[in-house]
């Protein structure tokens, strides 16, 4: 079968499957199976997919099928122009914490500045902390061993010194770490329970997507662990949806954080 051939057809197969984005899928697994960019592809369309190349393709498109994630298929997702390993274990990065990663390089920060993760999941927010401030002192959190498993693979990959602690948000860095100054990347589970998702995130770990009623519960309580703390982190980065940012925006006011900007899906708070 020629790359054309397989490409319409099982472009036509996602689509009666309901996925949106059926022939881009398409397109980014013939990438991954040929190593070579789509622009070549389509040029070349008449070129013809081995047996082996073209089973392993059909078996990763009827995973697809059943709305698997395109990062779960490929194991590897992108995220602030580098690519990271994905499985099940963990949520695939989305382009909207990437504002988070823009409004960190944008803060006064000092030379060696201290950056906390909370709720690392798969860390890419850390590491790509860590590439961009390399003299930063970057710590992790997650409440899961088997994230922390996928977090600690990435950062072996890109060969960067974090320390990864398993934990209830802030819990674990009560007896271990000053927080002075420090600042705190969370972009922790917000979806409302309620809230109806697509059929692909279903397959994700509802653990790392649902949080509360209304979806802010985990902020709750980041901001209660934070009370307590003799030298409070300065800068908190959040991500939610934009109609839950007023509340959040409140959550953060009751426990003396201000607003200071939002951009998208990110707000800043500071005290």
């Amino acid at each position: 079968m020629t790359i054309g051939s397989w490409l319409a057809a099982s472009t036509a197969q996602l689509e009666k499957e309901g996925i949106g984005t059926a022939r881009l899928d398409c397109l980014v697994l013939l990438e991954d199976m040929l190593k070579t960019d789509r622009a070549n592809l389509l040029a070349h369309t008449e070129i013809e997919l081995s047996s082996e190349q073209q089973t392993q393709l059909d078996q990763q498109i009827e995973k697809r099928c059943q709305h698997e994630p395109l990062a779960y298929i490929r194991q590897k997702s992108e995220f602030y122009g580098r690519q990271f390993y994905i499985d099940y274990r963990v949520l695939e990065p989305r382009p909207e914490s990437e504002t988070m990663i823009d409004a960190l390089l944008a803060l006064p920060l000092a030379k060696q500045p201290m950056i906390i993760d909370i709720g690392t999941g798969s860390g890419a927010l850390a590491i790509t902390a860590k590439l961009e401030l390399p003299r930063a002192e970057v710590i992790a959190t997650d409440i899961n061993d088997s994230s922390l498993a996928v977090a600690k693979q990435n950062a072996k990959k890109y060969n960067v010194d974090i320390e990864f602690i398993k934990g209830d948000l802030l819990l674990p860095l009560y007896a271990h770490h000053d927080l002075k100054a420090c600042v705190l990347l969370c972009n922790l589970p917000y979806v409302p329970n309620s809230f109806q998702i697509n059929p692909a995130a279903m397959r994700e770990p509802h653990i790392a997507i649902y949080g509360g009623e209304d979806g802010l519960d985990l902020y709750r309580n980041l901001f209660k662990q934070i009370d307590p703390l003799g030298n409070k982190p300065i800068y908190v980065l959040t991500e939610c949806l934009p109609p839950q940012q007023a509340m959040l925006t409140e959550i953060a006011k009751a426990h003396n954080y201000g607003l200071r900007a939002t951009d998208d899906f990110i707000q800043l708070f500071a005290l």
